[in-house]
């Protein structure tokens, strides 16, 4: 949503309600204090106001996980100076990657024009500025995400791509049961599906522990018939051409990013000595 100052009350309001089952309030607020702080200071109207989270939700395919409740998060902007949109809602597709060239842009700054991890490529932002968004409706239909661990020992490399309706995640550790952090265990929720689990009874989720735990390398979702992402369609011959264009594009992305894991799970990256100038995938030969 991107909103004006004559609606200003009823947006903070609105993400109030969405922290307080979290935070208790808190957020709320921390917001007021905020937006207090700037109108005294007298600068109300030259801000630019980012409100976003870190994850998803705290439950079950929620936070730690690649799906849509793991990755559903606010995006609330409001600029001062981009009246045209104020009180309406994007369909654009952005992520927490925008952030870094939205925040350069509003302040005039070039974007980096260096190098680093010892590589010889300049700096590239994936992400995009959410300007052009406050100004008209852009039509981005793609975003990325990745995972790697949330924890220290929550080690679960995970990469994804959203594109149109379809939601393709790549589980590169897909052999070993996915982690559950702390938090999550000792959640209500979570205990609930252990002892039902161990007692043998349904667990009235659209999963059980084990599939939970245990999934396949390549999901593949059409979250708009199937908005639960509960048929994983990457084995179905009919929509293997979407997912190998899908795998091709997010193989392109993290060759982009300088991913470590672009290799994985059955390869390796070499980028070093004789490989430094053109990086390949070598073979691991390991079944997989």
């Amino acid at each position: 949503a991107l909103c004006g100052r004559e609606c200003q009350s009823h947006v903070w309001e609105m993400m109030g309600r969405m922290a307080c089952p979290v935070t208790d309030g808190v957020s709320t607020a921390g917001i007021g204090l905020v937006l207090k702080e700037l109108a005294e200071a007298g600068h109300a109207n030259d801000t630019l106001v980012i409100y976003s989270s870190d994850n998803g939700i705290p439950f079950p395919n929620g936070r730690t996980n690649l799906y849509q409740p793991g990755l559903a998060e606010p995006m609330l902007v409001h600029s001062p100076v981009h009246r045209q949109r104020w009180g309406q809602v994007s369909n654009a597709f952005v992520s927490l990657l925008d952030i870094t060239p939205t925040v350069l842009d509003w302040f005039g700054v070039p974007y980096p024009s260096y190098s680093i991890f010892g590589k010889d490529k300049l700096v590239h932002l994936t992400g995009r500025s959410l300007l052009p968004v406050l100004e008209m409706e852009q039509p981005w239909q793609t975003a990325f995400a990745s995972q790697s661990h949330h924890e220290v020992t929550m080690y679960y490399p995970m990469r994804a791509l959203h594109h149109l309706q379809y939601r393709l995640v790549h589980n590169l550790h897909f052999k070993m049961p996915f982690p559950i952090d702390q938090d999550l265990y000792v959640s209500p929720t979570f205990q609930d599906l252990l002892n039902r689990t161990v007692g043998g009874r349904p667990t009235h989720w659209v999963k059980t522990l084990g599939q939970y735990y245990y999934r396949e390398r390549w999901e593949l979702f059409d979250t708009r018939a199937d908005p639960g992402e509960i048929r994983n369609l990457a084995s179905d011959p009919r929509y293997r051409p979407l997912l190998e264009e899908m795998q091709g594009q997010l193989r392109k992305w993290q060759w982009l990013t300088h991913d470590p894991w672009v290799c994985a799970p059955d390869g390796v990256l070499e980028d070093q000595g004789p490989y430094k100038l053109q990086p390949q995938c070598l073979p691991l030969y390991n079944q997989l």
